[in-house]
């Protein structure tokens, strides 16, 4: 039997099992450094025939990374890549794909005015002598692989026709198509329903009887511990251990994924809210959130916490009149306030900070004076004229609160790090002196001493009196930071943790939707 590793077993210890069978597939102390970011630090992996292997770990750990390494996205910077045993280099995706690595992932792009088999087949469809697609031999191919798969539709169908759950299988059709040995299953039961969820379990019997090695990554303890044959967990880019799942519980689980405390990174501050300023009441969205209802005071910093797919940023969008909610109300200081759009949250003191800063926080073309003062024309113009001075003025008052490092308030934004285009973004929002300030993922990306600059602003704010959202993957930053933390949990509050039960367990726990030991 495994010995299951524990939080404090030192990172990179494999574990015995299986030791006389070679993986099919296997990572040996691979790396992978992005800018300021040490993604993956020498971290392990094995997959082997017949059997499925969950990769463990909460947001950020390196999951993501990994499967663009396994399927050729990405190219590791040290470690090996072992194919039976023997040392490969997967340059591009369609190396992975001939080497019999396919990935299914949980938004697959389909194509509805194509067929079913034209989707399978798409970029590989079978050519006769005269190098044209073979369509007899595609849809006859493709019918096959359907029928493996317990999928008994027409594969001669459009897609447009098929419901999500048929879209989903030949989504796993086409991953199939290329003859694959390691199948990777990232979030895959998603959209699906419980029928649906079910079914796809009985699909992954089926790939483990035919000998593949399945990777399947999921948040769901009860995915992981229902179709799992073994586990290996990652914490913060870190490969920590491996075993079988007979050998572990989900408390084991936890706390290998969240096994670190909160250190001394953060800022000291007194933890006391004033006057609420801000009550949300039923908040609703067709498909992203339900029955969103909380309160947030002067002076407090409100973290808010969840896995993949909880709708923690689709709230905030909704609040800032990104998107509409299809119920509820907003009360700022006591009165009712309607928010069609991010100029109405504006104009009554919300602003955000979105988690993707290059695509809906800046410009990067333009220069840090013109992004900072852009949500601050009328206070920079007079009569309809830009005043340049006015403009240098207000970005020089906020960029140099927040120690922003850089050339001159004329570079272009794109030619900064990430930490610092942060900080032009937080910079821009505050020069309209808000009430309310929604940061989402605030620490993205960035370096530690970026995050630290950070953190220290976030509780100044907080001191001034401005209410603060935090939105955070990171569990150190979420209990180092907040006064109280809002759970979600596939779109809904599962629960508001305060004091002595902001910890790591509670957090991953309610998350991802695990009883307490000894509850029924």
């Amino acid at each position: 039997m495994d010995t299951p590793m524990t939080a404090e077993s030192p990172p990179g210890v494999r574990n015995p099992a299986q030791a006389d069978v070679t993986p099919i597939l296997a990572l040996d102390k691979i790396s992978k450094v992005f800018p300021g970011v040490k993604a993956l630090a020498d971290v392990e992996l094995r997959l082997f025939p017949g059997t499925v292997t969950a990769l463990v770990g909460e947001n950020g750990a390196g999951k993501s990374t990994v499967v663009k390494i396994l399927t050729g996205i990405y190219q590791p910077d040290g470690g090996q890549i072992l194919l039976d045993g023997e040392p490969v280099r997967f340059a591009t995706a369609q190396a992975a794909a001939q080497a019999g690595v396919t990935a299914i992932h949980q938004e697959t792009v389909l194509f509805d005015e194509l067929s079913v088999a034209e989707n399978i087949f798409l970029g590989h469809a079978p050519r006769t002598r005269f190098g044209l697609i073979d369509r007899r031999a595609m849809y006859t191919r493709a019918g096959e692989i359907l029928e493996s798969i317990g999928a008994e539709f027409d594969p001669g169908l459009r897609l447009r026709d098929l419901g999500i759950a048929k879209k989903h299988l030949v989504a796993i059709a086409r991953a199939l198509s290329v003859d694959a040995r390691v199948v990777i299953m990232d979030e895959p039961t998603a959209a699906l329903s419980h029928k649906e969820i079910q079914e796809l379990y009985e699909l992954v019997e089926k790939l483990k009887a035919q000998g593949k090695a399945i990777l399947f990554i999921s948040h769901k303890f009860d995915e992981i511990f229902r179709i799992a044959d073994r586990y290996t967990v990652y914490r913060d880019g870190q490969f920590i251990g491996e075993g079988a799942i007979a050998d572990v519980g989900e408390g084991d689980l936890v706390q290998m994924m969240v096994g670190r405390l909160v250190d001394q990174i953060f800022p000291k501050r007194e933890r006391m809210g004033g006057t609420e300023i801000l009550r949300v009441v039923g908040y609703d969205h067709p498909t992203e959130f339900a029955d969103i209802s909380f309160t947030l005071h002067r002076g407090e910093i409100l973290g808010f916490y969840g896995l993949v797919g909880a709708g923690r940023s689709e709230v905030m969008q909704a609040l800032f009149g990104i998107t509409k909610p299809s119920k509820g109300a907003v009360r700022i200081d006591d009165k009712v306030r309607v928010i069609r759009s991010p100029a109405d949250a504006v104009r009554e003191g919300i602003v955000y900070v979105p988690e993707d800063r290059g695509r809906q926080g800046a410009i990067t073309a333009l220069p840090i004076f013109q992004n900072v003062t852009l949500p601050s024309l009328g206070r920079t113009s007079r009569k309809g004229f830009l005043r340049l001075a006015e403009e240098f003025r207000l970005a020089r008052d906020y960029t140099s609160r927040l120690d922003l490092r850089a050339a001159s308030l004329d570079t272009e934004l794109a030619t900064l790090s990430g930490g610092n285009q942060q900080k032009v973004v937080i910079a821009k929002w505050l020069a309209t002196k808000p009430k309310v300030i929604i940061l989402d993922e605030p620490t993205k990306g960035i370096d530690i001493g970026s995050k630290a600059a950070v953190h220290e602003f976030m509780a100044e704010l907080a001191a001034a009196g401005l209410a603060v959202i935090m939105v955070s993957s990171e569990i150190p930053e979420i209990l180092g930071m907040s006064d109280r933390v809002i759970v979600m949990r596939e779109g809904r509050i599962v629960d508001t943790l305060e004091g002595d039960a902001m910890t790591p367990e509670n957090l991953v726990r309610r998350a991802a939707g695990i009883a307490e030991e000894g509850a029924p």
